[in-house]
Formats: C-alpha cells, sequence, structure tokens
C-alpha cells in the first residue's frame, strides 16, 4: 500500500482540506497529482499539468521551503517556488489574539457576543470560540429542591394543620368492617391510617380494636395493658361502649376502644351468651354520641369475634395483599358475608377492596391487581398501597405513618384512598347506625 505522507486520506477520513505532511507543518504544500486548489481572485488559471501556484509578484500567506533532499515528499519534478508571506493576513491573526477579558472577571474563553467574525482563509473559515462564562456568576435554584418542596407541600396537605373539613362528611354514620381471614394483608395498617386520615380532615371517627393482639390500640399509642377496660367487657359484661372509648392523643376527632388480651377468651365464652352474634351491634347503637366512620378491626379468623363485627357493619372493606395466597382466602370469606347478609345483616355489603403492599417491580403484583378488578369492578379503590418502610416503622412509635411522615409513599397513598372513601360516602349515602 502506498504511504503518500498524509496525516488525513480522503479515502478514509472523507475530508476534502489539503492533505499534511508528518514531516512539515507547511498547511499549504501538496505532494504531485494531489488535487489542485482553486486560484486566487485576480489570478490567471493554472495551466494543465503542473500544480498550480501563485506568481511570485503576487503576495501570499503561505511560506514554500525547499523540500529538495527530503524522501516522499515530493516527486523530482515538482517545481518549488518562492512565495512572500502575506503581512496583512497575519496582523490580522495577531489583533484577533490579543483580547484581554474584562477586569475582575475569572479569565477564561472570550465572549462569543465579543469575537469578530473569523477571517475566511483558504482553509474555510476558523471555527468559534465557546462562549464565555464567569465561574462568579449565582446559579439559579441552588437553595431550592424540588423533591423536598414537593414532600413538604404533601406533608403541610396531609396533616392539616388548619382544622378545616376537607373530607366531605357522610350524612349518616358509616360503620366499616375491615376483614379478611388471611393474616398479614393489612387490615390493622389500614384501619388506623384510614382512621387518622379521616379525623385529620375533620371527621369524627372512632376505631374498635376486635383483635386480641391489640395491634390498633398501639398504632394509635392507647393503652391496652391487663386491667384497662375495653372491647370485652363491653361483650362479655354489657358494659357501654362510651365508658371504655378512649380519646387518641394528638389526634382531634378520634377514640378508640382497645383490646386487651383477655378478649382472647371471649370466642369461648360468647358461645353461651344469649344473642352472641350481635353483642357489638348494640353497642355501638347505644353510645350517645355521633360519630361519622366506625372503623372494626377485625382477627384474622372467621369466629365469633369477625360474626360479631358483621353483625354490626353496614359495609365490609376487604383489604387484599398482591399476592396469590390473599387470593386463596378470599372465596371463603365472600360465602361468609353471604351467610350473615342471609341470615343475621341482610343490610351488609362489600363496599370497598384495598389493595396493599404492592410492589411494581413484579409481575405478579399486576396480575393480582388485574384479576381483582375485573372480578369486584369499580369496588376496587384506585388508589393502591405500595410497600413501604414507613408504613412498617410507625408502629413502633406509637403512630400512624400520617404523623409518623406524612411526606411519604405510604402516607400519601393512605390520604388518596381516605379521601376516595369519603368522596364515594357522599354518593351514596348509607343508613344510620348510630
Amino acid at each position: 500500500m502506498h504511504d503518500d505522507g498524509r496525516y488525513d486520506d480522503p479515502r478514509v477520513t472523507g475530508s476534502t482540506g489539503d492533505p499534511v505532511s508528518r514531516e512539515t507543518d507547511y498547511p499549504g504544500w501538496r505532494p504531485s497529482g494531489a488535487a489542485q486548489s482553486p486560484p486566487e481572485p485576480g489570478q490567471d488559471a493554472p495551466t494543465s499539468g503542473a500544480p498550480w501556484a501563485p506568481s511570485g509578484d503576487q503576495p501570499s500567506n503561505r511560506d514554500a521551503p525547499d523540500f529538495a533532499g527530503r524522501p516522499g515528499n515530493a516527486s523530482p519534478d515538482a517545481r518549488v517556488i518562492p512565495i512572500r508571506r502575506n503581512t496583512s493576513a497575519g496582523a490580522r491573526f495577531e489583533a484577533t489574539a490579543s483580547y484581554q477579558p474584562p477586569s475582575g472577571a475569572v479569565p477564561g474563553p472570550r465572549p462569543a457576543a465579543d469575537t469578530p467574525a473569523a477571517p475566511a482563509g483558504p482553509y474555510g473559515p476558523v471555527a468559534a470560540e465557546a462562549a464565555y462564562v464567569s465561574q462568579e456568576a449565582p446559579t439559579t435554584r441552588e437553595e431550592d429542591d424540588p423533591p423536598l418542596a414537593m414532600e413538604a407541600m404533601r406533608a403541610v396537605q396531609i396533616l392539616n394543620p388548619s382544622g378545616e373539613v376537607s373530607m366531605p362528611r357522610p350524612e349518616r354514620t358509616r360503620v366499616m368492617c375491615v376483614a379478611n381471614q388471611k393474616g398479614g394483608v393489612g387490615k390493622t395498617t389500614t384501619t388506623v391510617n384510614l382512621a387518622v386520615a379521616l379525623a385529620l380532615h375533620g371527621n369524627r371517627v372512632l376505631v374498635v380494636d376486635l383483635d386480641p393482639q391489640g395491634n390498633a390500640s398501639t398504632g394509635l399509642n392507647v393503652p391496652h395493658h391487663t386491667g384497662v377496660p375495653d372491647v370485652y367487657d363491653c361483650l362479655i359484661n354489657s358494659v357501654p361502649l362510651e365508658d371504655v372509648a378512649q380519646a387518641v392523643e394528638g389526634i382531634p376527632n378520634l377514640w378508640c376502644v382497645p383490646a386487651t388480651i383477655d378478649l382472647a377468651g371471649a370466642e369461648i365464652e360468647l358461645v353461651s351468651v344469649v344473642a352472641r352474634e350481635s353483642r357489638l351491634s348494640r353497642a355501638i347503637t347505644a353510645y350517645p354520641g355521633h360519630f361519622d366512620y366506625v372503623f372494626i378491626d377485625c382477627p384474622p379468623s372467621l369466629g365469633l369475634l369477625t360474626v360479631n363485627a358483621l353483625v354490626a357493619a353496614q359495609e365490609v372493606l376487604i383489604p387484599i395483599q398482591c399476592e396469590y395466597y390473599a387470593l386463596e382466602g378470599l372465596n371463603q370469606l365472600i360465602n361468609n358475608i353471604n351467610l350473615v347478609r342471609q341470615h343475621l345483616n341482610p343490610r351488609l355489603e362489600v363496599s370497598t377492596i384495598l389493595l396493599t403492599m404492592y410492589d411494581r417491580r413484579t409481575r405478579l403484583a399486576d396480575a393480582v391487581e388485574q384479576d381483582v378488578r375485573n372480578h369486584f369492578g369499580d369496588k376496587v379503590l384506585q388508589a393502591v398501597i405500595p410497600r413501604n418502610v414507613r408504613v412498617s416503622e410507625a408502629p413502633s412509635y406509637g403512630q400512624s405513618v400520617m404523623t409518623y411522615d406524612p411526606g411519604s409513599r405510604g402516607a400519601t397513598s393512605y390520604f388518596e384512598a381516605a379521601q376516595e372513601i369519603a368522596e364515594r360516602g357522599v354518593k351514596e349515602p348509607v343508613s344510620r347506625n348510630a
């Protein structure tokens, strides 16, 4: 392969510029046989067969050193013509390089606005230089972080420090039973956070903890140790509900009926009690005050405690974890609800389905969501509760996620679910039970 000493081979780079020798810095030199450059204005066209060069009397900015004796640079018949340097072109470039930045500014490239038009030489115009940017100029939005600002705005919206009624209040009391015989699907978490969200926005809410574990009482920071009056006294000893309910500290318009370990024996003791299925319903009906919402947190079973909750409620809220096991036992729960409706509580209906622990990274969560929405239709809330560590951390501090971290994704999701439940209650008012 022939090497003519050029760096830029037009066959490779596609460049149409002049080739440059590896052994000289002369920009206008060309080996014999190369393409001719056009003549300058006012000059005669070159004769065929010889490389073009300006006459000795024509000023030019090309210097032509003697290339004789350098191997591989020129053919023996190449003519070398001495050319005088164009001093006017050099003066233009020297004036351009004498630019100085303004006093007090950090040295850098010269401003694009002050740069004169680049001289058009024989090899094309000179490339424009980068714009001058001072390092002392202040940057915009240094102190504002949009994600933090959005989180703070959500926190203010959820906490509602003004105390205004921002969620609609139903015309009659809505008694909602949060039930699912599958454990670990988020029944207690849903009960606590929905109750706090509604109470923070102007609704009067009562939470009845019907689970012997007492997790709802823990989440609301209500004492539920042995000896504290609890829901067991209402079911077995017919103690009025108003004597057992406790106001939740820090949350206005929210009360809780705690559950102690004594409630674990209520399943056996209720077997011999008259009207055992409606004990809780009578206690709620006899309460002298008026509540907008009554949430009943059920145990993970289908025993007499859950039956008492289904008889006392008008609506059933079913939290469904986005996994297969949560769907497997859903049929049995629907069958039990239908039995209670037929024999004990004709007004009972499944009004709300809430998808919890949704993991958007898995296809399983999407598949479960599609199955539930196809089966239950409009009963499924549009709000979906994602997996969020803040929701799990909040009970260890005796708080709900609404007050523990109101700007988190978990708090925002439960707030949207509560708002959707409140709006549905206004469109479809239920009969008053208290």
